[in-house]
């Protein structure tokens, strides 16, 4: 597939220049009826439980798609959907998994250090029953009772 510029620039080759000037013509066209579109969003909302509740009603009162409710209220589809599916932000509980996780990542933007906490004991481990003894294979194969 050949290029504009290529297109032209074989136009001018062939000395095709009535096919030249309409070109030049539908350019000047487009240039003046070009136009510079705004953002479609300048910034984004906070969410906050008030706008949670707001985009669970648009959800369920109009036939809005994800998308389009995340342009409406102001913030990306992401969340949006975590709203729907997940039901976050639905609260202000500060020790909600992604109050918490806002929160740090804030700190991190700040550049603060990170707060030392106590290191998380592991899991108890259980006692699994003595194995039972595998019978030796001569030939160094697996057997089904080796599994």
């Amino acid at each position: 597939m050949a290029t504009l510029k290529e297109f032209e620039e074989s136009l001018r080759e062939h000395g095709m220049n009535m096919a030249l000037a309409l070109l030049e013509r539908m350019r000047e066209r487009d240039r003046a009826t070009r136009t510079i579109k705004p953002a479609r969003r300048l910034t984004g909302q906070k969410m906050t439980p008030d706008l949670a509740r707001a985009i669970l009603d648009l959800h369920a009162s109009t036939g809005m798609t994800q998308q389009e409710i995340a342009f409406k209220v102001g913030v990306n589809q992401g969340r949006v959907n975590e709203v729907i599916k997940r039901g976050k932000w639905l609260n202000d509980d500060p020790n909600a998994p992604e109050a918490v996780a806002r929160d740090k990542a804030k700190a991190r933007m700040r550049g603060e250090p990170k707060r030392d906490r106590p290191a998380p004991k592991p899991p108890a481990r259980k006692e699994r029953p003595a194995a039972s003894p595998r019978r030796q294979s001569p030939q160094g194969q697996l057997m089904f009772g080796d599994l």
